[in-house]
């Protein structure tokens, strides 16, 4: 029996994610008792039921962004995620529902005011760890690839691909333990991290191959301008006037382990469901038929 498969997965949903997702690909027709569009909840819902069915997980955390703009890095940089717009209401309430739709199933939610989905993940991995549990992340996003060891693995569910700490390297040219500092070199878009001027992703490869971390690269400056990449010098000069912000990108990109997690149950145990909450929802949201079958099937009580 293969390391991975002689220790329990603990399967760490990046909820936020699949939330925004189908609120951007599912159609609009969908609405609550209300009259408040629930296309992101319908959408969400598929995919946890197909998970869900799929896996039949007994360890489940589901992590959701509460940390739109009161993150600690915002502290940090004020300008982190500035680039977004915020969640209109009619998302947030969606938010809201898909929080209550996890809990109803009986799966642990993680959510809190200044830690993202991503802090949380990696929070409860490293406490789950100790106790014999290899990780299943389930997410596209790259920042929590850093996260993975030798047992874990990250599964793109939307794209059926899975890949392994092994396989970080082939996917984006660094070892995971440097993908913390590979984005504060050459910086993220997506998160408003400006990253090093002038260094690319090839680039922040190739100094972290010769370096192996921000570390000794910036404790190693004078050795960039002879390495066999274009531009090298100019990197060096910039390394050495910017170091401090190489520095501070590093705490951005880096996922914390120590998030606090509330009360959670031992091992994210898969919890029983409460049927009469279920139902209570599927009319609220107006579920069809077929996803209240499922729903019933998931938790149990069909």
């Amino acid at each position: 029996m293969s390391e991975a498969t002689a220790q329990p997965p603990l399967y760490l949903i990046d909820a936020s994610l699949y939330v925004f997702r189908a609120w951007h690909s599912m159609p609009d027709e969908f609405q609550d008792a209300d009259g408040w569009p629930t296309n992101a909840v319908h959408g969400f819902a598929r995919f946890l039921l197909e998970l869900l069915e799929k896996e039949r997980p007994r360890h489940i955390a589901v992590a959701f962004d509460e940390a739109l703009d009161s993150c600690f890095r915002n502290k940090l940089y004020p300008a982190y995620k500035a680039n977004r717009d915020p969640a209109p209401e009619e998302l947030r309430r969606q938010f809201a529902h898909c929080k209550a739709l996890c809990a109803a199933l009986g799966l642990t939610v993680l959510a809190h005011g200044e830690y993202e989905a991503d802090d949380l993940i990696g929070s409860a991995l490293h406490a789950a760890r100790p106790r014999g549990f290899r990780g299943v992340i389930v997410s596209a996003d790259k920042d929590l690839s850093q996260l993975l060891m030798a047992a874990d693995e990250q599964w793109d569910f939307a794209r059926g691909l899975r890949w392994g700490m092994a396989g970080v390297k082939a996917r984006h040219g660094v070892e995971a333990r440097q993908i913390a500092d590979y984005l504060a070199l050459c910086g993220d878009a997506i998160d408003n991290i400006p990253g090093i001027t002038g260094i690319g992703s090839k680039s922040a490869a190739v100094l972290l191959s010769h370096f192996d971390s921000l570390d000794q690269l910036l404790a190693r400056i004078d050795e960039v301008p002879f390495l066999r990449l274009r531009g090298a010098a100019g990197m060096a000069l910039r390394l050495r006037e910017q170091r401090e912000h190489a520095l501070l990108w590093r705490q951005l990109t880096t996922i914390a382990l120590d998030a606090p997690l509330g009360e959670v149950e031992q091992d994210f145990l898969r919890a029983s469901a409460d049927a009469q909450i279920l139902a209570a929802l599927a009319d609220a949201l107006r579920f069809g038929p077929m996803t209240r079958r499922r729903l019933l099937e998931a938790a149990g009580v069909a």
